[in-house]
């Protein structure tokens, strides 16, 4: 039983989490030559992860810790964060990188974002691990806490290659907060 459900878990972890590599490969370009970034990153994309993983649990214990209605309203965190880092690209137009840097996000920023990412997640989350049982539920727990940190691993390793770490340094500024403003509009959409 084990063996199969690792697999549905690593199948279900990457088909929920996929646009986070892309997310997390423009933090890690937003943030290049900061003093611990990657510890920054990781541990909010953990809490993040963290949160998501609590709500779906609780959820499929039949608790109603975040109603289901609720959940596009997530889109909020990442539309405002998007917002703010639109504003901060704006201001800070014309200033060298070291400016730029400066202005990276921190650990609250990844884990809010990561979170509001995971409204879909919860959401499909929440109906396997109601019918998987309590055993199996453990396991998609820690093969999904693993592979976050696969996940921030392999953010680091596109914002580190040379022509994407170019492109990311070049238009970073200005595609995060598109991303996050998409991201935020994307998620909202379920509200209506």
């Amino acid at each position: 039983m084990s063996g199969g459900v690792v697999g549905q878990a690593i199948g279900l972890f990457a088909v929920t989490n996929i646009d986070d590599i892309v997310i997390l490969a423009l933090f890690f370009a937003r943030g290049a030559g900061r003093p611990h970034n990657t510890r920054t990153i990781a541990v909010g994309q953990y809490l993040g992860f963290a949160g998501i993983l609590a709500v779906a649990v609780a959820a499929a214990f039949g608790a109603t810790l975040l109603p289901e209605r609720l959940l596009p309203y997530l889109g909020l965190l990442p539309l405002v964060l998007g917002i703010k880092a639109g504003v901060q690209a704006w201001r800070s137009r014309g200033r060298d990188d070291e400016d730029e840097t400066r202005a990276a996000s921190g650990i609250l920023d990844v884990a809010a974002v990561t979170f509001a990412n995971g409204g879909d997640n919860i959401g499909v989350y929440v109906p396997v691990f109601a019918t998987a049982g309590t055993a199996a539920m453990t396991v998609y727990g820690l093969v999904f806490l693993l592979l976050v940190g696969v996940w921030v691993a392999a953010g680091r390793f596109f914002a580190t290659r040379p022509v994407i770490a170019r492109t990311l340094s070049r238009w970073g500024h200005v595609v995060l907060p598109v991303v996050l403003i998409g991201l935020g509009l994307l998620i909202l959409s379920g509200a209506g």
